[in-house]
């Protein structure tokens, strides 16, 4: 996501390393690749590819990709190219390529991200389904045990509490898809009390309560909570607060996107994260990638995808009852 100060020490991201792997495993899909016109987002779905994570096919003018791949030595032989006029046209067509089931993964190169959302998020011709559309980072922060979810830090700006219900319900079906089970999921606010003062406290509260009606399933909620409440066991038998989720969440609710901007930054250069990221509630998983991610940030973000598109065929070939 962010290049990390030269003088920093290395660290150990293995948690990755389990995401990785488990991919490998699934056959590789299809991934339409929209304007990979750079040498980090070329190279990146070449890499990927080379390692048997995904099957790229490279949407954006021809003549750009094969100029890049010449100017630093990337192979791009093996692999299909879509030639169209510039990144408005790749958006278009790598939204096609999805309806035409020729790709179960979206990914996005070179080009803004508003150009490729706007083209996912088209209401005649987008990705768009019945849930909202979120994005979720996986960080591998050295410093915590296990990987650690942030949602929304990249799409929804100041979400309402049906959109939380969404962007919650995303978060916990990507968590259980890629394996990882069922997940402690943190609201997250200011302060652990419910007050009038604070409204995401109320909201968090208010998702809570749904999520014992059945409203939001597959984890175990709660909030609000602090963030160190959230996750330090000490700071949570501090405060008095007793739960399954306090001290030990794996997936952290945002009130807006601004707080979660920050604290996914914040892990990132202060404890020397990185994060890998991933949109959801669209027809596909869709990759965001900042040309300034490390390799591996990209191979585990396309990781992610693979899992899910894997856990998404399977549950379509089930027998329905």
């Amino acid at each position: 996501m962010t290049d990390k100060a030269e003088a920093a020490p290395p660290v150990a991201h293995q948690k990755y390393d389990q995401l990785i792997a488990r991919a490998k495993q699934s056959p590789p899909p299809k991934t339409v690749f929209v304007l990979p016109c750079d040498e980090p987002s070329l190279r990146g779905a070449v890499e990927a590819a080379e390692e048997g994570l995904i099957a790229p096919i490279l949407v954006g003018p021809a003549h750009k990709i094969e100029a890049v791949a010449r100017a630093h030595g990337i192979d791009i032989a093996p692999y299909e190219i879509i030639d169209v006029a510039h990144s408005d046209a790749a958006a278009a067509r790598g939204v096609e390529l999805i309806h035409e089931a020729r790709g179960e993964i979206l990914m996005k190169g070179s080009l803004h991200t508003d150009e490729l959302m706007r083209a996912v998020t088209a209401s005649a011709t987008g990705l768009r389904t019945a849930r909202r559309i979120s994005h979720v980072f996986v960080m591998d922060v050295p410093t915590y045990s296990e990987p650690l979810f942030i949602t929304d830090a990249a799409i929804n700006i100041e979400p309402d509490l049906d959109a939380k219900r969404d962007i919650i319900q995303n978060a916990i079906d990507l968590f259980n898809q890629v394996g990882l089970g069922k997940p402690r999921v943190a609201i997250l606010s200011a302060v652990e009390t419910v007050t009038s003062k604070i409204p995401s406290t109320i909201e968090a509260a208010a998702l809570c309560k749904m999520a014992e009606r059945g409203q939001i399933t597959g984890g175990l909620l709660d909030g609000p909570l602090a963030f160190d409440n959230a996750i330090d066991p000490e700071a949570a038998r501090i405060k008095g607060i007793h739960s399954q989720v306090a001290g030990r969440a794996q997936i952290l609710v945002v009130p807006n996107l601004e707080a979660g901007n920050m604290l996914a930054k914040n892990l990132t250069f202060l404890a020397r994260a990185d994060a890998a990221g991933i949109v959801l509630g669209a027809r596909v998983p869709i990759v965001l990638t900042s040309r300034a991610d490390s390799v591996r940030t990209r191979m585990a973000s396309c990781a992610v995808a693979v899992l899910l598109a894997d856990a998404r065929r399977h549950m379509a070939a089930m027998p329905v009852a």
